[in-house]
Formats: C-alpha cells, sequence, structure tokens
C-alpha cells in the first residue's frame, strides 16, 4: 500500500514571511541609525568620558597633554567628602529638597482639589495664573524675586504697615535658604497642579457615591478613595519634583551667588565653580555624587508610593 506524501510549502513560500520581517527591521533600525548616531556621539559618549574623567587628575594645565593624565582611582571621590564646602552643599540640597519637595506637593494638591471641588468660576483663569511661573524663564522669575526679598523690597514693605521689620531675607544665613524654598514652592506649584487635577479627574465618581452612602465623611473619602487612587500621579510628581530639586543651580545662582557663608551653596552650583576653576576630574566627580543621590531618592519614592497590591 502506497504512503500518502504529505504536502511541503515551496522554499520560496517558507522564506517570504522571514524574508518580510527581515527588511521591517532594516528599514526600522535605518529611520532609528541618525538618533543612535547622535545620542553615541553626543550623550552616550561624553556620559563615559565623564566618569572615567572623574578618576584621574584631569585639569585645565593637561588639556595641552592630555597623555599625562593619571589615573587616581577614588581619591576625588574621597577628597570631596573631606571638602567642607562639598558635604555644605549637600546638606543645603539636602534640606531643599526634604521640606521643598513635599510642600510643593502639600499646596499643589490643595490647589488641585479647590479647582477640582470648590472653584467653578473663573477656574481657567485660575489654571493660567498657577501655571503662569512654570513657563516663565527661572532667570527672570529668580531677579525678580531677588527685588521682592531685598531689605527695601516689597515683601518688608508690606510687612511695615503692620509695623513689622523684615529681616534682610537674601543676607541672612538663617533665611536666606527658606526663601529660595518659598520661592521654588511658588514657582514649581502650577506643574504638579496640572498633573494632580488630571489624577483627580481621573477618580471614578462612584467609588465616591458608595462611600458617602456608607457614611464616610469628606475627610474620610479623601484618605480612603482619592488618595489611594491618585498613587500613580503622586508618585510621578514625587519622582520628577524630587529630581529637580536636586539640581537646583539657577536659584542661588542669580539670587544669592551661594551666600551668604555658602548657606545657601547647592551641589549643582558646587559643581559647576570647580568646572569654572578648572578642576574637571573634580567637578566630574561631584557630578557622579549628585546623580547617585537623585538614583537614590528616586528608589526610595518607588520604594515607598509605588503601585502596591
Amino acid at each position: 500500500m502506497a504512503l500518502a506524501h504529505t504536502a511541503k510549502p515551496a522554499p520560496g513560500r517558507a522564506r517570504k514571511p522571514r524574508s518580510r520581517r527581515s527588511r521591517q527591521t532594516v528599514v526600522a533600525w535605518s529611520f532609528a541609525a541618525p538618533f543612535l548616531i547622535l545620542f553615541v556621539i553626543f550623550m552616550a559618549g561624553p556620559i563615559v568620558a565623564s566618569l572615567a574623567m572623574s578618576f584621574t587628575d584631569l585639569t585645565t594645565r593637561d588639556l595641552r597633554s592630555p597623555f599625562g593624565v593619571n589615573f587616581v582611582g577614588f581619591e576625588n571621590y574621597v577628597a570631596l567628602f573631606n571638602d567642607s564646602r562639598f558635604v555644605r552643599s549637600l546638606a543645603n540640597t539636602a534640606v531643599f529638597v526634604l521640606i521643598g519637595v513635599p510642600l510643593t506637593m502639600a499646596v499643589a494638591l490643595l490647589v488641585a482639589l479647590a479647582l477640582n471641588n470648590g472653584i467653578t468660576r473663573f477656574r481657567t483663569f485660575f489654571r493660567v495664573g498657577f501655571y503662569a511661573p512654570v513657563v516663565t524663564s527661572i532667570v527672570a522669575v529668580a531677579i525678580v524675586w531677588r527685588f521682592i526679598l531685598q531689605p527695601d523690597g516689597l515683601l518688608n514693605g508690606f510687612l511695615g504697615i503692620f509695623g513689622i521689620t523684615g529681616p534682610h531675607w537674601l543676607e541672612n544665613e538663617l533665611t536666606a535658604l527658606p526663601s529660595l524654598i518659598f520661592m521654588a514652592v511658588w514657582r514649581n506649584i502650577g506643574t504638579l497642579m496640572v498633573i494632580f487635577l488630571a489624577g483627580l479627574q481621573g477618580v471614578p465618581r462612584e467609588h465616591h457615591e458608595a462611600a458617602m452612602v456608607d457614611g464616610a465623611s469628606a475627610v474620610q473619602r479623601f484618605w480612603n478613595v482619592t488618595l489611594p487612587a491618585m498613587r500613580p500621579p503622586i508618585l510621578f510628581a514625587a519622582v520628577i519634583t524630587g529630581i529637580g530639586f536636586l539640581q537646583f543651580f539657577e536659584e542661588p545662582y542669580v539670587m544669592t551667588g551661594g551666600g551668604p557663608l555658602d548657606a545657601t551653596l547647592s551641589t549643582a552650583m558646587y559643581t559647576y565653580d570647580q568646572f569654572g576653576f578648572g578642576n574637571y576630574s573634580y567637578a566630574s566627580a561631584a557630578s557622579y555624587v549628585l546623580f547617585l543621590a537623585i538614583v537614590v531618592l528616586s528608589l526610595i519614592q518607588f520604594r515607598f508610593l509605588g503601585k502596591k497590591d
């Protein structure tokens, strides 16, 4: 009895899907190639070079003879933490972040709640007003606030109406950094307000109605219904605000120059100064310490604010 032979596809047909996928892959990579080339040349390459530079003793005097640069290991990193100005800059940055980020998020959330529930008329006007500082140049904002906080500025003039003599806000070691924090909070609530407002409008109304039927108060509905549903936008807001506040530079550079007595010196400004002094390897090490701080803060935020079962 003859065995039936199973029909086999033609070799050309079997290769056709694979060849089509190969052509699609080639086309896709050809479109991505310009970005990848630019990324490697202008982003990835300098990042790797700066990391390698942080383990050398490269300074301005070595630019003419770069082959004379020596590998020094972790000496730059050890020297950083033995530098009192760098340690002070880390402390200032930590205070700026630990106070500024929660305060900005709290104020922005209150504003978003007011716009979402309480304010019905002129809502668009208030949204534009709170968001306007975000799209304004930070240098322009810092210059205006520097005039407001001068000894004879607008703030002290307002306090003088009530018989209060205001301090020299930016020249006092105790009030300089809080003044920068207040200005940064005022400028950044607009961005978080938009994020929180979008999150609030995404909370299912049925959940609030079910909680009201169960007799939950407004505060209980906020803590048990609104906040759990707002976890993703809160995490996103915390991460982007934390990264931005860790890199704060323009505020002290324009308003105080890092003074008085390094009371407002930030890590980013310290790194900028070292680069200006020609200490390139030292500045690279400082920038990677700041990068590590950003990574650690982001991991902590994901750990405590990330999605939970």
